[in-house]
């Protein structure tokens, strides 16, 4: 199955490469969000036929920004282009995430970055890999030298989220080497699984971010709610974290 899927994640990065140009720009909220959805349409139209294919018992989902609980079951969640604004303003961090969600647990995750032919995969239990080679989070064991990161699970989420981003990015900054906000999510999520980065935390925990997680859960990572317990799909907010630095940060935030 995750070779399957993977060569359908595959053809949509094709599709997409077809579509992007690092020359592209939107003069307006209107022509952006119309150029965001017809990426998005583009990506559906190509996986949803083949990843039914695959496995037509599972449901689909391709609602970037949803959250809650999902009935039991196996669902195919799909993020069809992750930081697609940054696509449509002819910038490189975007991907595609698709993920296989059993009984509210992921259990296969791809994300692939298709102008650096990186593809990120992950199963439950099998470990995670880029195009290939097995991932391991890094081997901090301070936040001095540690690279973190934050972003914006969607757009729009007003005043008092915005204060409380930007609280935590205070605390850390203080502690931490180096701090981002950016979007994709799943792109930092992707490096915390790589080594890259350190640490991500995440006040909005949307299901998209599914294939991120589990990514840096077989990397050998530590993902919890900002309480200290198991990351689920329901929780609110979570870090994703090298266990070296885990604890640390988790004090911080």
């Amino acid at each position: 199955m995750l070779a399957a899927t993977t060569a359908a994640v595959r053809r949509a990065g094709e599709r997409m490469l077809k579509r992007y140009s690092s020359e592209s720009r939107t003069s307006s909220l209107t022509e952006l969000v119309a150029a965001v959805q017809a990426n998005d349409a583009a990506v559906v139209d190509l996986l949803r036929a083949e990843l039914a294919e695959i496995r037509p018992q599972a449901r689909w989902l391709d609602d970037e920004h949803g959250s809650g609980p999902l009935d039991s079951g196996e669902w195919w969640l799909v993020d069809p282009v992750g930081g697609n604004m940054n696509a449509v303003q002819g910038m490189t961090d975007w991907n595609i995430g698709v993920s296989l969600v059993r009984d509210g647990r992921p259990v296969l995750a791809i994300v692939y970055f298709p102008l650096f032919d990186e593809m990120f995969t992950a199963t439950e239990g099998g470990g995670a890999f880029l195009n290939g080679v097995r991932l391991t989070v890094s081997d901090k064991t301070s936040l001095d030298g540690a690279l973190a990161g934050t972003g914006q699970a969607q757009p729009g989420q007003g005043p008092e989220m915005a204060d409380r981003v930007g609280a935590s990015y205070s605390a850390m900054a203080k502690q931490a080497l180096y701090v981002r906000i950016s979007v994709p999510v799943t792109h930092q999520l992707a490096q915390v699984a790589a080594g890259r980065m350190d640490l991500h935390w995440q006040y909005d925990n949307v299901r998209a971010h599914a294939s991120g997680v589990l990514l840096v859960q077989e990397a050998g990572g530590v993902v919890t709610d900002l309480d200290g317990k198991p990351w689920e799909l329901t929780s609110r907010e979570y870090l994703a974290a090298a266990p070296g630095v885990h604890a640390a940060a988790l004090e911080v935030l």
